[in-house]
């Protein structure tokens, strides 16, 4: 906070007099369970790709009926090692101090934001324990339709309702900074899980697709005010809700674990490269991969596969093959995977696609022009890269304005009209040769399943 407040000043503005309200991202499911009367988190945080929940997963797709897909017509979500539910339950089963302080009635659960919100707002002097739809509607325990807990999910995961934080909307005054902060007295007035924040960033309406490239990559598509569930392995969930009596806007997503941390796992593991910035000279260095398909299921594929078992490969190779083509078979493979999940979201779109589809992209990786052709290319739209990437802290900062009057709601989505600055990548590639590599990948992905009990 204190840095940005810096940073904004070294560039003229006058923080101090002219700042109104703050936005909060963060990402997603990461899930803390702390002590109301101590402050301290009761455990670690268990991170929203950590897999130390596969077994609660099993056992649970056992015992209830419906297996992994129960829960889906309440929350949108499968039984899976990424949501909150699957990690409260492993810290209440696993950590003596969690199931003292639940017992004690001193324990809160939240995500990410909650942790903040609380500390920034008094903490133990009166900390505000809130969060908001679009990080509830991640925990697997909000019901879409009310946007409140679920009460008979709570009963059969036995999570105690006591220990949740309130449900509120992504724009609100939810409360001020207090005493020992930076910009005391300012009020947090947006919050929204990061991907969300994008989707609000981008200005994406009813129909719109985003797809954010970060460690991993998410995309969304507004589907309005109406829940669609799909039948093709991508997640329902809350777009967002942007006031107390604003309508919730809902919206499909695919999320896909490992995108940009392939590239990290090429700099640090592999030390193929020295920084993430230059896989796109060495990539470039070749016009094809030579034959090599890599995908990257370090811990299991998430949509439209849901494969926990599935682990890396890298086929394809002979003595040919060189460090400049695993490098473009990284950034393909990032590529083929938004692609999977953007098939799977027109299938469930069943002819709602009306002109010509694309693709908004933003998050770090996208400053990557071949990284974008090449999306272009094995989608066979266009993708369309705004001229500021950092559209998660743009979307925080829509929200906490539009709470207090900064702007219309009007007004943030006619800046998706704004895009004299954006670059357009159109596809090049012909389409017999796009669906040819498309071939290839999937058979690629088919060679990653039941690869789980290979560590012995």
């Amino acid at each position: 906070m204190a840095k940005a407040v810096d940073k904004a000043s070294a560039e003229g503005h006058n923080v101090d007099a002219a700042l109104k309200a703050i936005g909060l991202t963060n990402q997603r499911e990461t899930t803390l369970v702390w002590s109301k009367s101590t402050g301290r988190p009761l455990y670690n945080a268990i991170v929203w790709m950590d897999v130390r929940t596969t077994s609660i997963c099993r056992r649970l797709e056992k015992e209830i009926p419906g297996g992994r897909t129960h829960f889906v017509a309440t929350c949108g979500l499968p039984i899976s090692t990424y949501f909150s539910a699957m990690k409260l339950i492993w810290l209440m089963e696993n950590v003596d101090a969690v199931r003292e302080g639940i017992k004690k009635k001193d324990a809160l659960f939240g995500t990410i934001d909650s942790w903040l919100i609380w500390n920034l707002t008094g903490g133990v002097k009166g900390g505000l324990h809130v969060t908001d739809v679009s990080n509830a509607s991640r925990t697997m325990l909000m019901n879409l339709k009310t946007l409140n807990w679920d009460k008979p999910t709570l009963e059969t995961l036995k999570i105690p309702a006591e220990i949740l934080p309130k449900i509120i909307s992504n724009s609100e005054v939810i409360g001020k900074i207090t005493k020992g902060w930076p910009l005391v007295d300012i009020p947090i007035a947006g919050c929204l899980g990061d991907q969300h924040a994008a989707m609000v960033g981008q200005a994406c309406k009813k129909g719109e697709a985003k797809s954010t490239y970060g460690t991993g990559a998410f995309i969304l598509r507004n589907t309005g005010e109406e829940v669609v569930q799909s039948t093709h392995g991508l997640l329902t969930t809350l777009a967002f809700k942007l006031g107390p009596k604003a309508p919730a806007n809902y919206a499909l997503e695919g999320s896909i674990a490992i995108a940009g941390a392939a590239v990290q796992w090429l700099r640090d593991s592999l030390e193929i490269i020295k920084s993430a910035s230059e896989i796109e000279e060495l990539a470039s260095q070749v016009d094809s991969t030579g034959g090599v398909y890599f995908v990257p299921a370090f811990n299991g594929l998430f949509a439209p596969w849901w494969r926990d078992d599935a682990r890396g490969v890298c086929i394809g190779i002979t003595g040919f093959t060189s460090k400049a083509h695993i490098a473009r078979a990284v950034l393909e493979s990032m590529c083929f995977q938004v692609m999977d999940v953007l098939d799977s979201m027109h299938k469930d779109a069943k002819g709602s696609d009306k002109g010509e589809f694309l693709l908004r992209v933003d998050g770090g990786a996208t400053v990557n022009n071949l990284l974008m052709q090449i999306q272009a290319d094995l989608l066979g739209s266009p993708v369309v890269r705004p001229a500021d990437i950092e559209t998660t802290a743009l979307g925080a900062a829509y929200a906490a304005g539009l709470a207090v009057g900064v702007w219309t709601e009007e007004e943030i989505f006619a800046s998706g009209e704004k895009s004299k600055t954006d670059t357009t990548f159109r596809p090049l590639l012909n389409e017999e040769l796009r669906k040819k590599k498309v071939g290839c990948w999937f058979k690629a992905v088919e060679r990653t399943f039941d690869l789980a009990d290979l560590s012995i």
